[in-house]
């Protein structure tokens, strides 16, 4: 076999193989006792780690140990003879396995007890866990082009045009009510709609008197002179006084009452229609004219000298066809025939003259011609569409107008919307003229009167043979 022969020399021995894992501690043979564990000897610093002689004991510092081989390094292929230990082993010759230093294996430590659990005798508090939506992947700008870095795409921004239109809306009409609301305060109220006992009943449909006064105190002498009205004349009187009737259905009917006619007056016996404005005003004229005709007063609206000119100037003038010419000092009127363009005071002198042929009958057709001529154009769409036009037109009336405690301006504009189309235009039937101890006065028809008012009163229309033309 390799190496030498245990026989040849009885103190020569195998080595026995170590058992289980390097480094673990030679085991001795059978019936031999293990070798004894004395107390390691102080290293020498000559020798380091190592003593002298043959007895070498590892140190625990010097890590595992490593058996010496003096034998050189030799190829892959070449097998290692038995090696053989001497027990007087000396120098660097290989040690018996008595004499190998014995290591004791470590205790194994036992493994930790599980922690134990706390014996909970409820169920813990549960808390709410708010919940996050997981975060979106961030985006990888684009490369930079042309050293350059592309700008992000805008957001467009989403456009609402219905929301626009809305608040265009809201703003007019909010305009619109704050402009009503500014109006409805520059009416001048009065109490013009008396109370009194045995007053006429309602009348189905709706009523107006409209009254155009001589008042001239809200005029300069500069005005009065550009109006030609004559300067102060006593007591306020009334130049034109008509009545306008608006029915459920069908066209609207303006009636004029001469201001000469011969009435009575409530607690004045008879007189002049226009002596119960200067005795009483507003109000027993309108009493005055109830108990004439037998038709109950809705609505009363009164403009005076300056508001009347106003007006006409604010809608830039009127237009009028006439058959003849008017000259007339007194008013400051010189017209010749034919249609023409005229001026507030030009307007108002128109109205109230008398200097034709026909005197008051001719006044009171002027007074027609002029109304419906104003309320057209004032209702006319090229007015309501233009608010440089509009508002100065409303302003002049608000500010003019004397109207009754209960009367608004929304009731003018319902009595401008209703005579807007076509108006039927008339005069209280006429009987002829006498001389009274109060003058001049112009009498009713009575039989004829009877059945013209009689067909506004129930809301009718009124016959074409007690129409004044």
């Amino acid at each position: 076999m390799n190496g030498d022969d245990p026989r040849e020399d009885p103190r020569r021995r195998r080595v026995p193989p170590t058992s289980g894992r390097p480094g673990s501690p030679a085991v001795p043979p059978p019936g031999r006792p293990m070798p004894p564990q004395g107390r390691p000897m102080p290293p020498d610093p000559r020798y380091g780690s190592r003593p002298p002689g043959g007895d070498r004991r590892p140190n625990p510092e010097d890590g595992p140990t490593v058996r010496h081989n003096p034998s050189p390094r030799r190829g892959a292929s070449h097998v290692e003879p038995t090696q053989v230990l001497h027990r007087g082993n000396s120098g660097d010759q290989p040690l018996a396995y008595s004499q190998m230093p014995y290591e004791r294996e470590k205790p194994r430590q036992p493994p930790p007890p599980p922690p134990r659990r706390e014996q909970v005798g409820h169920a813990p508090t549960q808390r709410p866990v708010p919940h996050h939506d997981a975060l979106p992947p961030r985006r990888t700008p684009p490369p930079i082009i042309g050293g350059r870095q592309p700008q992000p795409p805008r957001r467009r921004r989403k456009r609402h045009p219905f929301r626009w239109f809305t608040v265009i809306v809201v703003l007019l009409l909010a305009g619109i009510v704050a402009a009503v609301v500014h109006l409805d305060n520059s009416l001048t109220r009065i109490t013009a709609l008396p109370s009194y006992s045995d007053r006429v009943s309602n009348t189905p449909g709706t009523n107006w008197l409209l009254v155009g006064s001589d008042g001239r105190g809200d005029l300069s002498t500069e005005q009065e002179q550009e109006l030609a009205t004559g300067g102060d004349t006593g007591p306020e009187r009334t130049d034109t006084i008509m009545m306008v009737h608006i029915p459920s259905s069908g066209p609207s009917t303006m009636v004029s009452l001469p201001r000469d006619s011969y009435v009575n007056i409530p607690g004045h016996g008879k007189d002049k229609l226009n002596a119960s404005f200067a005795i009483g005003g507003a109000s027993l004229l309108v009493q005055t004219v109830e108990e004439a005709t037998g038709v109950r007063i809705d609505h009363y609206a009164q403009i005076g000298f300056g508001g009347f000119a106003g007006v006409v100037d604010a809608l830039g003038g009127l237009e009028m066809c006439l058959d003849e010419p008017i000259v007339d000092p007194l008013a400051g009127l010189d017209l010749p025939a034919g249609c023409q363009e005229l001026s507030g005071p030009q307007a108002l002198g128109f109205v109230r003259t008398r200097a034709t042929p026909n005197a008051d009958v001719d006044r009171m057709n002027h007074q027609r011609m002029f109304m419906a001529a104003l309320l057209k154009k004032a209702t006319s769409m090229g007015t309501l569409a233009n608010p440089f036009a509009l508002w100065p037109m409303a302003t002049g009336i608000a500010g003019s107008l004397k109207v009754d405690d209960g009367d608004h301006i929304w009731n003018l504009a319902a009595l401008g919307w209703a005579m807007r189309g076509e108006t039927v235009t008339t005069s209280v039937p006429i009987g002829g003229f006498d001389d009274t101890d109060v003058g001049n006065v112009l009498l009713w028809d009575k039989a004829k009167a009877s059945g013209f008012f009689e067909a506004l009163a129930t809301d009718q229309q009124i016959p074409e043979e007690l129409l004044t033309r």
